[in-house]
């Protein structure tokens, strides 16, 4: 992106110079438009299944920006050697998570490609003065994030065939689920700063977030919701390759503070469709927290961490 030429624009509200999510470009003064796209090569062995995860995870991004979205096209890259019946499956999984969020599928393009390859290009709005950035968290805010962690852990297991049934299918379920609950309550309250969970894990995201916002975030691992068994499973060293560039992205402004190294591996975990991770005054913890509750969400939230003022590390791990 370096190479790029610098764009321009008064109505560029987000663009691709902060890190953030989705890009963002105002309409009216009372509406945003918020673009995104995003696709992956297949993590779960059901086509169907695959459909849903990829498209949960392009309509995350429109959630993290505090929009709606109302618009998607496919993007998929499909082997001729395969029957049509697995691309089939493959949309109507997509397609059906674009249903249940509301939005309105409008076409896309493919091309022949050695593996399948399968998302969305989405586009959402939001009102200008809504909008969430993963700028902006808050010395003393709390850390909350919506889903349990340890999805990539738990595929790499499904792929050596030694993961518990019990682990794959949660996996599934919250890779599979939408963020648009959790986005539903976030509005109602003065979110500081939010972003989704995905390719860099929660340690990663969590730099890109101390980064921007001139904050240490601390990160506690006895308040983390992770996947069934996903921690054993880590113990094991069935850990995605990802991770470890995650580590190695951030690792020299990370303070361990002696944590085991199997939480070290599930914090830079690669999550597929992740949760939304925002920080928020910690008065409003409790209500944001029952409130989730009762929105009837099919994850685990938890309290992940605290933002404290600027220190020597950037991210701090407390057992």
């Amino acid at each position: 992106m370096g190479k790029l030429p610098e764009f321009k624009d008064d109505n560029l509200l987000v663009g691709f110079n902060t890190n953030d999510d989705a890009a963002v470009y105002k309409v009216t003064d009372e509406i945003a438009m918020i673009q995104t796209v995003d696709f992956f090569t297949p993590i779960v062995d059901d086509p169907y299944q695959f459909g849903q995860i990829a498209a949960a995870n392009a309509l995350s991004d429109i959630y993290a920006m505090g929009g709606e979205p109302k618009t998607a096209l496919n993007i998929v890259g499909f082997p001729s050697c395969l029957d049509t019946s697995v691309l089939s499956d493959i949309m109507a999984g997509g397609a059906s998570k674009v249903q249940e969020a509301g939005a309105v599928l409008a076409g896309g393009h493919s091309i022949q490609s050695d593996e399948p390859v399968y998302g969305l290009s989405v586009s959402g709005f939001v009102h200008p003065d809504r909008i969430l950035r993963n700028t902006g968290a808050r010395p003393g805010d709390v850390l909350i994030l919506t889903k349990q962690l340890g999805s990539g852990i738990v595929s790499t297991a499904v792929k050596a065939e030694m993961a518990s049934r019990a682990s794959a299918e949660e996996a599934f379920g919250v890779m599979a689920s939408l963020n648009q609950k959790a986005k539903r309550v976030l509005e109602k309250y003065p979110v500081h700063a939010c972003t989704d969970v995905t390719g860099f894990g929660l340690a990663g995201h969590c730099y890109e977030m101390a980064c921007a916002s001139g904050v240490t975030i601390d990160l506690y691992m006895h308040g983390i919701a992770f996947i069934q068994d996903a921690p054993d499973y880590a113990d094991m060293g069935l850990v995605p390759a990802g991770a470890y560039r995650n580590r190695q992205y951030s690792e020299k402004e990370t303070d361990y503070g002696g944590v085991d190294e199997r939480y070290i591996d599930l914090m830079y975990d690669p999550q597929s469709s992740g949760g939304l991770l925002f920080s928020v005054d910690e008065s409003c913890a409790v209500d944001i927290m029952r409130d989730l509750r009762r929105a009837g969400l099919d994850t685990k939230v938890s309290i992940v961490g605290y933002a404290a003022a600027q220190g020597d590390s950037k991210i701090r791990f407390h057992a």
